[in-house]
């Protein structure tokens, strides 16, 4: 029988409580500080986010629990190709700042839906973005790292899951909630130096023990189980026996579990959707005081995307060698990874519901009904993520990393086709990209439900999944799926009538420059909007009592109150927030750091290819 070794010595036990008074403390600290009274302000944190916290936090927001639990599980059984996933996005990151973010900021939106809205006209590409976005959220996002965590709480405390779920979900709730997006990245920057110091000990210790670098190498060959069964059956041990290739990056594109070509292609896709498109991670940098403060906290991200292949896939594959204690601190870790990615997701998911599928219920909500939406929402997808976590618990059999990756290949690479094609095409009209993202789902659903219908099998139980549906890597269905996409967006934007450059100004690469006034499509059917609505009467002056006024300011729900800005006033503002200009000097210096992360990306790739 097996024993499970819980957490109860007092040491462990005060790491644990230290880690949750002081990520509260920071948390209601950025609550209180945080100007939360005001959209901009719950959502984008007033714009006036620098570099380090907005760097911190697209670390902290991309690296869940599901990354320690899954990337290091997968390291474990097939060697380091997995932290080619990690290494890819020191390119994208650069590709954000530079490439995407100006183009967002300069159209002046809050989420992602809102820009495709702006650029293509119509309200279906903005809907079917926002409810496919969450769809993704609670499906893959939330559930896996609910479900991961959780695990991890159990067999080290011995609660029950259940339980261990509530709890974490009831401190996450408390300041993510409350504070809004400055309070959640705050807390980020703190959970981002818990996990990279806390990982930092893991990976010495782990080292350490099993003789340093080269006895790792020579020791992972060696871990092979002498007699492995399943069930009733004896399994080959070949089905066990390490990779030759486990110490290369790049493997055959036939037979290598990661091909080659999957990794640069397929993969590059899947991270151009999820860094340069994904509202959690875009709406950091849309936070960003300046575009020169934005750039350097993708730069910060790059170099910490560094990390995981020695912080996470190595320890992972020692794990196969040998067990590793360290159980308080490994948990303050894991936590700091759940949390923060959690607190993110429900922001920015929040954050669509609100600004995209509630507006299209209420057209002229006021900004304290919006965020009120926008709190309720997020009770609710709690409560629908935790009602999701036993099907992941069936459904992903152990490999929590690939249960993630297959899902957004099969659904990512259309979203990822309509905003490069939007902002670097100017002829992809709205019909094009409507019908693109419409066959790129069900081509990918498709392979979806086939895969999930049959199982995905295993060395030990081969899946009865047929060639033709199952049989290709998921890598390459992406980039099979990604050109199926452009093909038909490209092919019918240019059977229609283009849209003319007055409703695309600084919504194009090509157009980013120009001083013209825009004319949004549909501008006047959004007036026609506003017009039949019922006008929204402000609540009244009467002075509101004590529990009231507690009550509004915990929830940040109390009005500014000042001097109605003039027009002239408002424009200036505008101005301001869609401004992309840079001070020389740091211009720079954020280009050529830019230039050295990319150089060392390909290094990297190179050194462990």
């Amino acid at each position: 029988m097996e024993t499970i070794i819980r957490i109860n010595n007092a040491a462990d036990i005060s790491v644990i409580v230290l880690y949750f008074l002081v990520v509260l403390a920071v948390g209601l600290w950025a609550m209180y500080s945080a100007n939360r009274g005001t959209v901009g302000g719950f959502f984008l944190a007033g714009r006036s986010m620098v570099w380090w916290p907005i760097g911190a936090s697209l670390f902290a927001s991309n690296i869940g629990s599901g990354h320690f639990v899954g990337i290091a599980g997968t390291a474990a059984g097939g060697g380091i190709a997995i932290g080619g996933y990690e290494w890819n996005a020191l390119i994208f990151v650069v590709v954000l700042g530079w490439l995407f973010v100006p183009i967002y900021i300069k159209a002046g939106v809050v989420t992602m839906p809102e820009y495709l809205k702006k650029r293509y006209g119509g309200k279906r590409i903005q809907v079917y973005l926002s409810v496919l976005s969450l769809f993704l959220y609670i499906f893959t996002k939330i559930s896996a790292d609910i479900f991961s965590g959780a695990v991890f709480i159990q067999l080290a405390i011995g609660l029950n899951l259940y339980l261990a779920i509530i709890i974490l979900l009831a401190i996450t709730a408390l300041y993510t909630i409350t504070g809004g997006l400055a309070a959640v990245i705050y807390t980020d920057t703190l959970q981002t130096f818990i996990m990279v110091v806390g990982s930092f000990i893991l990976m010495g210790f782990a080292f350490a023990e099993v003789g340093g670098y080269d006895a790792f190498m020579k020791k992972y060959m060696e871990a092979i189980p002498s007699n492995v069964s399943y069930g009733n059956t004896t399994v080959d041990p070949k089905c066990y026996t390490p990779r030759e290739d486990s110490f290369h990056i790049f493997r055959d594109p036939i037979t290598g579990d990661l091909p080659w070509p999957g990794i640069i292609f397929g993969l590059s896709i899947l991270a151009m959707w999820y860094w340069c498109t994904d509202q959690v991670i875009v709406q950091r940098c849309l936070s960003g005081k300046n575009m020169s403060h934005v750039k350097a906290g993708c730069i910060l991200c790059g170099y910490l995307k560094l990390l995981p292949m020695f912080i996470i896939v190595m320890p992972g594959m020692i794990s196969r060698i040998l067990y590793t204690g360290l159980r308080g601190l490994m948990l303050s870790v894991m936590l700091a990874s759940l949390m923060s990615s959690l607190t993110s997701i429900f922001n920015s998911a929040s954050t669509l519901f609100t600004m995209d599928i509630y507006t299209k219920i209420r057209t002229r909500p006021s900004e304290k009904e919006l965020m009120l939406a926008g709190r309720i929402f997020m009770l609710l997808l709690i409560g629908i993520s935790i009602a999701w976590v036993p099907v992941v618990q069936s459904a992903q059999n152990g490999q929590l990393f690939d249960y993630i990756q297959s899902i957004t290949s099969y659904l990512g690479p259309p979203i990822a086709s309509v905003f490069l094609l939007g902002i670097f095409c100017k002829r992809v009209n709205e019909q094009g990209a409507f019908w693109g993202l419409m066959v790129g789902l069900l081509v990918g659903l498709s392979r979806m439900i086939a895969e999930f219908a049959y199982g995905t099998g295993s060395c030990a139980v081969p899946s009865n999944c047929p060639f033709i549906i199952c049989g290709i890597h998921y890598l390459y269905f992406a980039i099979i799926l990604f050109g199926v996409s452009t093909i038909v967006m490209l092919a019918v934007s240019f059977m229609t009538k283009p849209i003319p450059d007055i409703h695309l100004y600084r919504l194009c690469w090509s157009l980013r420059n120009s001083k013209e006034e825009r004319i949004d499509l549909d501008a006047d059917e959004d007036k026609a909007d506003e017009k039949e609505e019922e006008p929204v009467y402000e609540e009244s002056e009467e002075e509101p009592g004590c529990l009231k006024k507690a009550y509004n300011w915990f929830c940040g729900l109390e009005q500014q109150k000042g001097p109605k800005l003039s027009k002239e006033e408002e424009e200036a503002l505008k101005k301001k927030l869609t401004d992309t200009s840079e001070v020389p000097l740091w211009r720079n210096v954020v280009n050529i750091n830019g230039i050295i992360l990319l150089t060392v990306a390909v290094f990297c790739h190179a050194f462990f290819a």
